[in-house]
């Protein structure tokens, strides 16, 4: 049997069945990556491990994680010799895909999936370098791809499942029986096994200690023992829910854009005993909730935080979460301090911009103060905040721009009066297909080619120093003026504020030492 350099989770002696690859952002054979850790792919390793518990070998490659080129990613890929190469699209990576795929063993069958797959299937099925493609995916795989893997066949009777008729030239889809189409295409998430970190190469991972790590210690809180403090925690990444009811025009997760996706919610004691299962097996005391609902419904966060205070998590772990600026901004003083005393440590929260004008157009629901009162009441309890911008918005204006580097300068200056912090993560546009905001550029007369012409942009260099060097993967780019602003001042300004945060994080380092 070949050896398996690289891939994850997969059993050496066995014959593999599929082969999970996460292409790269970009291929670091021509330039190497400068990110030590990325997110990993919970996605893909929820079907993996579906997958493996359905009775297949299969493995994960993570290319964006080990900074792997176009070329090294499909060499491994043809050494493991898997029935299957199973890969998820998204726009940004999706030219690297192709790439991939075309240099795959014409033997080795292909099925994808992925954001991309769901918005462009026409466009995927015809182009040349995805010829070997067996089945597109549309949708959540977990049930489908493990149909799949049993019997190829089985795709003309699986709802969602797309292929090309090479005879006719012509999409083939599978025709699906009512009955069953609803529990394929959104199996029950409380049902589905945990996710096997052995499929992820960087989670579980280790951490740095924060200086909400410090402060936590600093007031005897009982999960933290003074060694956690000083030497971090081991980490891990977790979904609490699938579906978000919001319709942020930029977002892929808008719910116009997913008619189809049934909003769920893992039950309380699911979660738990996830969080338990991860702390016994790898020592994990931290975890973070990517998911758009944990704190992004008030009935959620009653919900989940009546138990977490019932099996006292607060006193063995910490966490952070995604959430929603109008849902917090309704909270108590008792809601916010029952937060802390179950172990909330940090916020992510898309706050986009400091132009309310810019924030409609998003279709945000917030202001620039409500965002305001919000990071305040959180940092004054301290929570700390990571606040996400996005710069050069169709339509946007200097005056707009001016507004959200204003804003992100009151909202550091809100934190240094307060125990809390706030951390400002910025980005450049970029349109996502089948996104709210793609479908009026289109109308616009934007052209499909030119808003998927996703290129790497370089900001390490011109002044951006090593602020720059830990987000470097994430700087990419389709090259369109979309407001009033050209590029390079949305770029400068964009290394600016990057650079300002990183200096703030040395000094909070400093100080907290």
């Amino acid at each position: 049997m070949p050896r398996l350099p690289l891939i994850n989770g997969a059993d050496a002696r066995r014959t593999l069945d599929a082969l999970f690859v996460n292409a790269p952002l970009r291929d670091y054979a021509l330039r190497p990556r400068t990110n030590d850790y990325t997110l990993p792919v919970l996605g893909m390793a929820y079907i993996a491990t579906y997958a493996k518990q359905a009775g297949f070998n299969v493995g994960l490659l993570d290319a964006e994680a080990h900074g792997l080129g176009v070329a090294e990613t499909a060499q491994i890929c043809n050494a493991a010799a898997p029935r299957w190469a199973a890969m998820n699209l998204l726009a940004p990576t999706y030219e690297m895909s192709a790439r991939i795929a075309a240099k795959l063993d014409p033997h080795i069958a292909l099925m994808a999936g992925g954001h991309h797959a769901k918005a462009m299937p026409d466009r995927i099925l015809a182009d040349p370098r995805m010829a070997n493609l067996q089945a597109l995916v549309l949708g959540e795989g977990e049930l489908r791809v493990a149909a799949l893997l049993k019997d190829q066949q089985r795709r003309r009777e699986l709802p969602g499942v797309l292929w090309r008729d090479r005879l006719l030239g012509t999409r083939a889809a599978g025709v699906a029986d009512p009955k069953t189409s609803a529990a394929l295409l959104g199996p029950d998430i409380n049902a589905l096994p945990y996710v096997d970190r052995a499929f992820l190469p960087q989670d579980p991972y280790r951490s740095a200690p924060t200086a909400a790590d410090r402060r936590l210690a600093d007031r005897g809180h009982a999960g933290w023992r003074a060694t956690a403090a000083r030497d971090g925690h081991i980490e891990a990444n977790i979904v609490g829910s699938r579906g978000c009811p919001y319709n942020c025009t930029f977002c892929g997760a808008a719910v116009s854009a997913n008619p189809d996706t049934a909003i769920r919610v893992r039950t309380p004691e699911n979660i738990i005993s996830e969080l338990n299962q991860l702390h016994a097996e790898h020592g994990v005391t931290a975890f973070r909730f990517v998911d758009d609902l944990f704190l992004g419904a008030g009935r959620v966060i009653d919900e989940q935080m009546a138990a977490f205070t019932r099996h006292r998590i607060g006193e063995k772990y910490v966490w952070d979460a995604t959430g929603r600026i109008n849902v917090l901004d309704r909270l108590s003083d008792r809601d916010l301090e029952r937060l802390v005393s179950n172990g909330l440590r940090e916020v992510a929260l898309g706050i986009e911009s400091g132009s309310d004008r810019i924030l409609q157009a998003m279709d945000k629901r917030i202001n620039a103060e409500m965002t305001e009162r919000v990071a305040r009441r959180l940092v004054s309890h301290g929570i700390g905040v990571k606040g996400y911008f996005i710069l050069g918005f169709p339509g946007e204006t200097q005056d707009d721009l001016n507004a959200t580097i204003c804003h992100i300068r009151n909202l550091w200056a809100i934190s240094d009066h307060h125990s809390g912090d706030v951390r400002a993560s910025v980005f450049e546009f970029r349109p996502y297909p089948g996104t709210p905001v793609w479908h009026t550029l289109i109308e616009a007369g934007h052209t499909p080619d030119a808003l998927l012409a996703y290129g790497d942009v370089d900001l390490t260099g011109d002044g951006a120093h090593e602020s720059m060097r830990q987000r470097d993967e994430f700087n990419f780019s389709v090259g369109i003026q979309f407001g009033d602003i050209p590029l390079q001042r949305i770029r400068a300004t964009l290394a600016t504020l990057t650079r300002e945060q990183h200096q703030r994080n040395q000094d909070r380092r400093e100080a907290a030492a």
